[in-house]
């Protein structure tokens, strides 16, 4: 259970970013100031750069938190799981529950935050760093896997151009009107077609093999 801290700190936070994003939606991103923010929020700009590093953060904040999600679906496969195999699980699962990072959830937030970020050059900008640092987190727990670094930074790059792609096209749906039911079925179905896509390039590799001693002569490597 969280502390009274943590939770004050958490509605700090969330009423900054709500805050925020109703400034930066009825004025634009650049031109309103964290100062600003600071004042209609009843906070101080020292307190705003208590919770957030940058303006930016407060929208990308959200973004942060999922960067490592593909390398952790690695680094948690099943033993005689192949890499792509579970990020399709994960994927899937994921999308499915309606999973609002995905684009599976319409809830008014989430599409103002998706909003801004797709008209906002700045915006954009950032979000490609952190799909670099998502990359760069996933080709690491492929090289941990394989020992191929170059097979590793390859493969990491082709499979989140597909994960990538396939968010951009369930938030470009919500975006423009259709109902997330309908969003989640389709992404549902063309990620199945993308992953298979996958496989077929990808086969086995980064599959985890279970490393406990099955015989006399020691440990079965990772391959």
């Amino acid at each position: 259970m969280s502390s009274l801290r943590e939770r004050k700190k958490a509605e700090t936070r969330r009423k900054l970013r709500e805050v925020a994003l109703d400034l930066f939606a009825a004025r634009g991103f650049d031109a309103v100031s964290v100062a600003e923010i600071a004042e209609a929020a009843g906070f101080s700009k020292m307190t705003v750069f208590n919770h957030f590093g940058s303006k930016e953060d407060l929208v990308l904040q959200p973004l942060q938190e999922h960067v490592e999600d593909a390398a952790r679906a690695v680094r948690e496969r099943a033993p005689g799981e192949s890499a792509v195999a579970a990020l399709r699980r994960t994927y899937l699962a994921a999308l499915a529950s309606g999973d609002a990072s995905l684009g599976g959830s319409a809830l008014p937030v989430v599409l103002r935050l998706q909003g801004l970020i797709a008209s906002t050059p700045p915006l954009l900008a950032r979000v490609l760093v952190l799909r670099g640092l998502s990359e760069r987190a996933l080709a690491a727990e492929l090289t941990e896997a394989t020992g191929d670094e170059a097979g590793s930074s390859l493969a990491a790059a082709q499979i989140l151009a597909v994960w990538h792609t396939l968010v951009g096209r369930n938030f470009r749906g919500l975006l423009a009107g259709t109902e997330v039911k309908r969003v989640i079925a389709d992404g549902l179905a063309l990620a199945e077609r993308a992953f298979g896509q996958l496989e077929a390039g990808l086969g086995d590799f980064g599959r985890c093999v279970d490393t406990r001693r099955t015989d006399t002569q020691g440990d079965v490597p990772r391959t």
